[in-house]
């Protein structure tokens, strides 16, 4: 076993989800590196002060360049807004440190097209957080498309639907300021990115995106709220996306279903330990979908629990997630979803928006 010191830039949500899988990861999984908390920066000396007595890290820093240009820090795990995902990535990656950067990559296209040259001019390990995927129950989704359990996919259709905005009279915040905090800046990089997982790549779009409520209290709504994407996979399968903050009663809906021509899937986040596969086989009478809890059996499920339909949770797909970027830094090979992987969520959510503002069809070659 190796020592490897992490740095982790921000501590609130991501930042403390990030720091608890890296102090968590190694005995979980047994990782040949195993990492040392070195540092945690956060907007002030004082607050990173809060997040190393909180989470275990040796230091803390208000200051970003100091982490990133530390000697004991080995790898950066950027967990700050996006409009901070460049810079510090830029200058982690110059001095050839492994970076695994939150989604989606930076708060515009250029920044993410800018972040993987980087990447591949520096050589090192790169990862963006699409946690989601992670599930054991959607990576055996993939399996199951992948060995031809349905058969050849046919139609695809997907949802990231929330409700922490449907409110109406909920009252503005940060949230509700700038499209990088909007539903396309925020949820929809996830299911999209699950679209690409499951299906490959996107040609090309149609949108539609919209901001239902204008006001709020306090303020003037400047993002959006929902957006519903059509689309035709490279594939030739056709699809269509959802996302929204606004769908009273979803939590984490974070959905999927595909047709083929063998068998269909369901899945939906609110219920991740579960999977629906329908297999067109058999009587007709005892035809339909069947439940399939996830337990040692599926991916990565057996590292945390050995009981059948137990279950794992969010942080569980956070200390996969660092499972995965050790073992691109100790391997040296890629591990998917790597920086132009992130980016090319990026460039189908910039086709989007261009076919929203457009009302036309949209080439995600062309972003």
């Amino acid at each position: 076993m190796t020592q490897i010191g992490i740095g982790v830039v921000g501590g609130g949500y991501m930042g403390k989800a990030h720091s608890v899988a890296m102090a968590s990861v190694g005995a979980v999984f047994s990782t040949a590196l195993r990492p040392r908390l070195e540092m945690v920066c956060a907007t002030s000396q004082a607050s990173a002060e809060r997040y190393r007595a909180a989470y275990g890290f040796n230091r803390a820093t208000g200051d970003w360049q100091v982490l990133v240009n530390d000697p004991a820090v080995d790898a950066v795990v950027i967990a700050s807004p996006q409009e901070t995902h460049r810079a510090i990535a830029e200058a982690a990656l110059a001095l050839g440190k492994p970076v695994l950067c939150e989604k989606p990559l930076g708060a515009s296209l250029d920044d993410g097209a800018a972040m993987v040259a980087a990447a591949e001019a520096a050589g090192v390990a790169n990862m963006v957080g699409f946690n989601y995927i992670r599930t054991p129950a959607s990576q055996f989704a993939r399996q199951l498309i992948n060995d031809g359990t349905i058969g050849t996919p046919t139609w695809f259709r997907a949802e990231h639907t929330e409700d922490f905005l449907a409110d109406p009279q909920a009252p503005a915040t940060w949230r509700t300021t700038g499209m990088a905090n909007g539903t396309m800046g925020d949820l929809a990089p996830h299911i999209v990115n699950a679209a690409l997982a499951l299906m490959g790549p996107i040609d090309r779009v149609m949108a539609e995106v919209e901001t239902a409520h204008d006001t709020r209290p306090g303020g003037t709504v400047t993002n959006d709220d929902h957006a519903q994407i059509m689309c035709r996979f490279q594939s030739g399968v056709m699809g269509h996306i959802y996302a929204s903050r606004i769908a009273m009663g979803r939590k984490m809906g974070y959905a999927y279903e595909i047709h083929g021509t063998r068998g269909a899937i369901r899945f939906d986040q609110e219920d991740q330990n579960a999977l629906w596969l329908y297999v067109n086989d058999g009587p007709e009478a005892t035809k339909g979908f069947t439940k399939i809890l996830t337990g040692p059996a599926h991916p990565d499920y057996e590292p945390f629990c050995q009981g059948p339909g137990h279950g794992t949770g969010y942080q569980d797909q956070i200390i996969i997630e660092a499972r995965d970027f050790l073992h691109a830094i100790h391997s040296g090979q890629p591990v998917w979803p790597t920086f132009a992987d992130g980016h090319e969520v990026n460039r189908v959510i910039a086709a989007a928006l261009a076919a929203s503002d457009s009302q036309s069809w949209q080439s995600v070659s062309d972003f």
